[in-house]
């Protein structure tokens, strides 16, 4: 867990030697922010990833484009709390201040301009469930008024929206740990499912993953043995048609939260950003329900 990442080992992390190219980037990294973040080092194990991705953060962030530079840092707040990302919050939360962002729209979203606040229904669609977003959502956003964004405005958001969306799956995925002058280890952990009598996450050791990981077991083994069972019963079952139903149950089981399993509490660091929190991942293609209408765009 010591280093950038909870899942690499440092000295992989830092070797030397050929890698001439990333040497270079990280190089240009510290020269141009003044140091080098995690993501950075963690990503720089793949150099021309790190190019591209260097580049777009560059364009999204510092670049000329219709929305202040502290606002981009503001939207990107709201992307990261919406997957409880607290790592990629308070790198923002930084950021944010540098630029001169006012301190007073930390304290939450309801601090933040109206114009902002706005967005807070189609972060959630697009973070969770993004084939409920609607042609509706866009045209209220750009409708004429105070508060109303402009095209140019709209699409650099939703960029960077997505854009951390995805960085926020980066973080978890590659164990990104904290810097030291972030939350001392503790604000990377990935939200896991958990029932109501189970505690939430409180070190960064894993442990209560562990046991949602073998209650998750527990469940796939019941509903195997039910299945076999139920192969007894029926005729005409075939060894083919019983493996792809295993299958179908173990994706179900594994990689779908189910809705009614509650998450763990977000750090009021990052509840604050978020409106609707209860508000999840649920699944579109359950067997037996008619899927909802999608947006579907070239």
């Amino acid at each position: 867990g010591r280093g950038p990442s909870a899942f690499i080992p440092l000295g992989e992390i830092l070797q030397e030697g050929a890698e001439s190219g990333r040497q270079q980037l990280l190089l240009e990294a510290l020269v141009s922010e003044g140091r080098v973040d995690n993501i950075t080092m963690v990503m720089g194990l793949h150099p021309q990833y790190l190019s591209s991705f260097w580049k777009t953060q560059c364009l999204l962030l510092r670049m000329d484009g219709p929305l202040p530079y502290h606002k981009r840092h503001y939207i990107a707040i709201m992307a990261a709390a919406r997957h409880q990302c607290s790592y990629l919050v308070g790198l923002h939360v930084g950021e944010f201040l540098q630029v001169g962002g006012n301190p007073a729209w930390l304290q939450g979203l309801h601090c933040a301009p109206r114009k902002l606040r706005n967005l807070s229904e189609i972060n959630k669609l697009l973070a969770h469930r993004p084939w409920l977003v609607t042609k509706e959502h866009i045209e209220a956003l750009l409708k004429p008024g105070e508060d109303s964004w402009s095209l140019a405005e709209l699409v650099q958001a939703l960029v960077l929206l997505t854009h951390y969306h995805s960085l926020a799956s980066f973080v978890f995925g590659c164990g990104i740990n904290p810097e030291e002058e972030q939350d001392g280890g503790r604000g990377c952990q990935p939200p896991s499912p958990h029932s109501d009598s189970s505690p939430a996450p409180d070190d960064s050791t894993g442990g209560c993953g562990g046991r949602d990981a073998m209650r998750e077991v527990e469940m796939l083994l019941e509903r195997l043995k039910l299945l076999q069972e139920s192969q007894l019963e029926e005729e005409g079952v075939t060894q083919e048609e019983m493996a792809s139903r295993f299958e179908l149950e173990k994706t179900e089981s594994l990689l779908v939260a189910p809705s009614d399993v509650a998450g763990p509490s977000p750090q009021s660091n990052v509840l604050c950003f978020v409106e609707d929190p209860e508000f999840g991942y649920k699944d579109f293609t359950r067997r037996g329900e008619q899927a909802p209408p999608t947006f579907r765009a070239q």
